[in-house]
């Protein structure tokens, strides 16, 4: 018997199902094409939890976003150290690609369940998958707004029938919403994928899908879209061409922002790093982190505990910041650092994905994100701080050359992390 294949792909993030045959089910989705196949997007709590107290809640979601914080560092670490990575720009989303991947163990048994568990940080004698779905459960809810939304989607293959359990677990956990394609006409159901990322990622993500396996079975799509707008916004007239430092050898013109005020700054000694504060007008703010001996000690280092001695050590001073306005977009396979991470057998004929169908197996998994900067931003509603110096001219913090960026939220979820080479590529 053939061994069915699964895609994942991460726009953040996507999962894709195929084989060579098509498998008997358990649920009839019916044949409704791009129209879905899971009717009730009701925000009710995840089955299973009506008898934990809100304290086990609590602390399941304080665990899985422990987890979730220490993998978006550990999987930041290994993108960086891979070769074909080298002197290229990083950036991601960890929260959707968690997303996926706890979607994904759903349907995961035996051993392939363990190592997804293991991989994503999730220790199994604190958390069971209830715990896990109704985490997830609650950072969706808390992040749907006009400025970010997440969430997943299933596209099934009309011939395909999922077990209907792992299907009302995506409703009901992870929000998702399904649609029937026949993959038999890549064309048609390629093009029905691509229009569904592009409205949930309002534009930035339109061609998520080329080429189209007709053995395809079923893809998982998970999503993060964030619109963030500078609670103080640089002044156009201010931006300037200057030099951006690649490397000892390499220069070259960016478009550089800059702006005299007062900011959230720290300054980590033991890695010789500055990490400046930029809030958004809503509850996010983003981080950059400018190394003053490379990249490469701060990637070695960076972790959970310099994450939050940074944000419990900033300090409000008086500097110019010469900050790049940049776009870029990375398109980056997974499969080789989730083999280093330990999820081995869910590549292979060794997966079992029981809980979604007989003989799958995940086949690639792919991520895909996007980041602009700029100077644009709502009017700015803060209040302006207005210091007395003796000094003539405030410190200057320039980031024109490598530096690291994260976007995060008050409760210090990373929602993007990533680091800029070379702002034009």
């Amino acid at each position: 018997m053939m061994q069915g294949a699964v895609v994942v792909w991460i726009l953040s993030a996507l999962v894709c199902l195929g084989t060579g045959h098509h498998h008997k089910g358990h649920e009839d989705l019916g044949t409704l094409k791009q129209k879905s196949v899971l009717t009730d997007y009701g925000q009710k709590a995840p089955s299973g939890h009506e008898d934990n107290s809100a304290d086990h809640a609590a602390n399941s979601l304080a665990t899985v976003t422990s987890a979730n914080k220490a993998f978006a560092f550990d999987l930041y670490r290994k993108l960086a150290a891979q070769t074909d990575n080298q002197g290229k720009n990083i950036f991601f989303s960890p929260s959707s690609v968690s997303l996926a991947l706890a979607a994904l163990s759903v349907g995961a048994r035996g051993q392939t369940h363990q190592q997804l568990f293991s991989g994503l940080g999730f220790n199994s004698s604190l958390l069971n998958q209830a715990d896990v779905n109704q985490a997830f459960h609650g950072l969706l809810t808390k992040t749907s707004s006009e400025d970010i939304s997440a969430g997943t989607a299933v596209f099934v293959d009309n011939k395909f029938k999922p077990q209907p359990e792992f299907l009302d677990a995506l409703r009901q956990s992870y929000l998702a919403g399904g649609f029937n394609v026949d993959f038999n006409n890549s064309t048609e159901s390629a093009a029905a994928i691509n229009k569904y990322v592009e409205e949930k990622t309002h534009g930035k993500i339109d061609q998520l899908v080329k080429d189209l396996d007709p053995d395809t079975l079923m893809y998982l799509i998970s999503y993060v879209y964030y619109k963030g707008k500078w609670k103080s916004q640089f002044n156009p007239k201010e931006t300037s061409e200057e030099d951006f430092n690649v490397d000892e050898q390499t220069k070259v013109r960016v478009q550089m922002m800059n702006r005299e005020a007062w900011f959230d700054i720290h300054y980590d000694r033991t890695i010789s790093t500055h990490v400046l504060r930029l809030p958004f007008t809503n509850s996010y703010f983003m981080l950059l982190l400018m190394p003053y001996k490379g990249l490469t000690q701060l990637e070695e280092h960076i972790c959970p505990m310099h994450y939050a001695k940074w944000l419990n050590g900033m300090s409000s001073e008086e500097y110019y910041i010469n900050v790049p306005k940049f776009s870029i977009k990375t398109n980056v396979n997974l499969n080789g650092v989730l083999h280093q991470m330990g999820m081995t057998d869910m590549f292979g004929a060794a997966a079992n994905f029981s809980g979604i169908a007989e003989d799958v197996s995940v086949s690639e998994v792919v991520h895909q994100a996007k980041l602009d900067v700029d100077e644009t931003g709502a009017t700015a509603t803060a209040v302006t701080h207005v210091g007395i110096s003796l000094k003539s001219f405030p410190p200057q913090l320039r980031f024109d050359r490598p530096f690291m960026v994260l976007i995060a939220d008050s409760s210090h979820n990373i929602l993007f992390m990533g680091k800029i080479v070379n702002p034009n590529l």
